[in-house]
Order: structure tokens, then sequence, then C-alpha cells
């Protein structure tokens, strides 16, 4: 078979095996562009019907006709991770379909497999070929120059069956990968259901009978916390937190009691607005939605932001410390995080709240209320808003907790940081093992196109 080669492709200097050649992809496949329509999302809701809808990176709906028929190969013309190496910028359709002008159609030539050809497409290096900033484009012409290495026609359907091959199996490994991060995260959760309950700490209750029970506890903290809003509040009337409602609650374990986040935090607030301008290199940090999660009480502070904070009373109500909890309160609402001991100066941003708890409970334990099961099906009751869910202060301050005695709390939080640790071990492991899966899908598509995924010996094709 012989391939035109065009100057931009003869440029490329490239350690092909023997027979291979190297061309343009705008040689070597049909480009159908011009037989794409694109139509809105309204207008596909008066037209719903069995057709799958494409564009940049997959099926973005359905509609009542199509365009195509057959297989095809579709690449992302813009919206696509064309520079994120281990992400996929190709895909194979098949079947009637239509296709959007996100996504360039093509049909391979001359025999060539599609898949051959969609594979190739995943690990090209488009660095050269798109522009744009915010939304990198690969318009046709930069499109056409890419250039594709070509195997003889009779290896060709054998790279693509053993990348297929070896994709089946790596597939199988990442799927039981994440089917132990699923086990995990339930079995975390049970814990947590477990250790809010009562149960963690069950045996621990039978050995010590005679621990003062919640309810005097609650009495100190409700005088701790009349104390702490006077001295904040000078000459003002002081408001009687909310208690909870019990009519319709479980009964607790022996010496337990219910309570309201409004009785056990003095102090709670949102973050600021408009701190864009006080963004810095250095400083302290400004906590965002990005820095908590679900399923833990961590900071993630893989991605900080730093200030330069106003010398006001804003920056003074945003500033947290040692024990506070921050909550999301838009968008993902309910996701978790606890101010360590000795932390640096930090501040929150508009979408999170500051809850400061009273210093006679663990402020570890009333983390994990919030973030188990039951602290977030309350949080999801009560976010509001028709176009963008959140939570407002009064929303924090009224979940109701199961409060045990301050030393059962601290008994709590030990068991389930070492039950936990564990699983955090096992977790680390799985997602080392699930980006080297990620790698080795790369690494497998790089051998197959530079020939040295199967062999090239002569007289074993000639058997086949």
């Amino acid at each position: 078979m012989t391939i035109a080669i065009s100057n931009s492709s003869q440029s490329i200097k490239n350690d092909l095996p023997d027979g291979w050649s190297l061309s343009d992809l705008g040689v070597v496949v049909d480009i159908l562009d011009g037989q794409r329509v694109p139509v809105n999302a309204t207008e596909r809701e008066k037209r719903k019907g069995d057709i799958p809808y494409y564009g940049a990176t997959g099926q973005v709906g359905w509609i009542d006709d199509y365009l195509f028929d057959e297989e095809l190969i579709l690449l992302g013309e813009d919206g696509a991770p064309f520079l994120e190496p281990t992400k996929q910028k190709a895909y194979i359709i098949r079947g009637k379909s239509w296709v959007n002008n996100h996504a360039h159609v093509l049909r391979a030539r001359n025999g060539i497999p599609n898949g051959y050809i969609k594979y190739y497409l995943d690990i090209v290096t488009y660095h050269k070929f798109v522009s744009g900033t915010t939304r990198l484009k690969l318009n046709q012409s930069a499109m056409r120059r890419i250039p594709v290495p070509i195997a003889p026609s009779n290896e060709q359907k054998l790279i693509v069956s053993e990348i297929e091959k070896q994709f089946s199996r790596l597939d199988e490994a990442v799927a039981g990968l994440k089917r132990v991060k699923a086990n995990l995260k339930r079995y975390k959760a049970a814990v947590l259901k477990a250790a809010v309950e009562g149960k963690l700490s069950e045996e621990w209750r039978k050995k010590n009978p005679d621990v003062e029970p919640a309810t005097e506890l609650l009495k100190c903290i409700l005088v701790e916390r009349k104390k702490k809003w006077e001295a904040d509040h000078s000459g003002k009337k002081y408001k009687e937190p909310v208690p909870p409602d019990t009519s319709n609650l479980p009964d607790l374990p022996k010496g337990w009691v219910w309570a309201t986040t409004d009785q056990l935090f003095f102090f709670v607030t949102s973050g600021s607005r408009g701190w864009a301008k006080y963004y810095s290199d250095d400083g302290p940090i400004f906590f965002r939605i990005g820095n908590l999660d679900h399923g833990t009480i961590k900071l993630d502070l893989t991605d900080i932001q730093r200030v330069k904070p106003p010398k006001n009373t804003e920056g003074s109500r945003t500033l947290v410390v040692a024990r506070d909890i921050l909550i999301s309160i838009t968008a993902d609402v309910g996701m978790i995080g606890v101010i360590p001991s000795a932390f640096e100066e930090a501040y929150i941003n508009q979408h999170i709240s500051l809850a400061r708890p009273i210093s006679l409970i663990n402020s570890l334990y009333l983390a994990w209320f919030l973030s188990c099961k039951n602290g977030q099906d309350q949080f999801q009751s009560q976010r509001r808003g028709a176009t963008k869910l959140g939570l407002g202060l009064d929303d924090i301050k009224s979940v109701i907790v199961s409060l045990p005695p301050l030393a059962e709390q601290n008994l709590i939080v030990q068991e389930i940081e070492r039950l936990f640790s564990f699983t955090e071990e096992i977790e680390s492991m799985i997602e080392v093992n699930l980006k080297r899966a990620e790698r080795l899908r790369q690494s497998i598509l790089k051998k197959a196109f530079l020939g040295k995924l199967i062999t090239h010996d002569v007289n074993y094709y000639q058997k086949i």
C-alpha cells in the first residue's frame, strides 16, 4: 500500500519499523465535517427521539433523526482534553447518529481500521495543533497536518486487537480497584454510623458505668456558651439557643443526649466576598470550597490560595482558629474540614461557613457527626435555592446531634482514627495504582505505534 506523505510529515524524525510509513491525518481519513448539524438543547427538547446526539467528548443527548449510519471516528474540535495525556480525545460511534459541530467526523481510508486511527489520536501531542487559551480548539486545517505512523495493512488489525486485549485486562484490574474503593467507602460510612449511634463505644460504656451523663455536660456547655456570647456582645440581650425537638427521635445509649448545633456552637459565620483583590503569592491561606471534601474532615491543601487580608473587622471575623469546623454552604453542600492545632493564619471565602464549638466539646467528634450520613441527610434536607442550592447560617445551627459524655467522645474519635488509618493506607495504594493504570494505558498505545506491541516476523503473518 502506498500512502502519500506531505512535507509536514516528512519533516518529522521517527524511528519506525521496516515497512511502516508516516502520513498526515488528512491523507488517511475522509473528513465529514460538512455533514455536521448543531442543534441546541431547546430545539432537541422538541425533537426527542432514540438517535444518539454526539459532541466533543461523547454523547450529549438524543434526537429524532440521524445524519450518519456507519462506524466513524469522532475527534474533539473544541472542549476536548487535548493537553491531558491520560484522557481520551477521540472515540468510535456506530450505527445511526447525529453529530454537532464540536467534534470532527472522520472515516479511515485505504482499509485502515477506524480503531487504529482512534487509538493513535489518543496519544497525539496536541500542543502544536491546538489554539486558544480557556477553550482549546483543533481546527480542521491543523488536524489535517497531524502525522500518523502507518503500519503495513496485515499488522493494523492485529495492533488494534492487541490494544483491545490489553485494555480489557487493564479495565478488569481498574474495575477491581474501584470495587475495593467503593467497599472502603461503605465501610467508613458504617464505622461513622456505629460511632454516632453508640455502637462503637458500647463495650467502653459497660466498663465505665459511672461516667457523668451528657445531660450534665450539656448544662455546662450552655452556661459556657452564654458567658462567651455576653463577653463578645457587651450590653446586648442573650438569645437562648433552640433545643432539639426529640418527639420523633430514636432512643440514645445510656448517658447520651440530643442537642442542636445551635447549642454547641457559640459562633457561626460565613466567609468573605470580593477578596480576589487581596490574592497574593504569599501570606495567609484563603480557604475555598475545593479545600473541603466529603468522607473526611481533613483539609485538602494541595491547591491553596493565599491573600494579604484587609486590616478591618471583616478580616478578623473570618479568621479561623484551632478546632473551628468549616462547612461548604454552596453547590456541593456539607463538606467538612477541621482546623488543626497550631495551624497557620487562614481565612474563609463566601462559600464556606465557619462554626466554632464550645471548648467543652471534642470538635472532632462533632465534625465526624456532621460528615456522617445522619449529619449529611440533615444538610441535604435544609438546602434551598432553585438555581444554586445552598445552606444558610440558621441551617448550620439547626442540625440535631447525638451527644455522648466528653470522655466517650474522646474514645470514639480515637476509634474512628484507628479504624480509618488502615483504610487510608489502602485508599492511597488504590489511587497510586489507578494512576499507574492510566500511565500503562498510554504506554500500551505508545508501544503500539512505535511498532513494539506485536511481533514483526514475516513468517508469522504468512501463517495466519
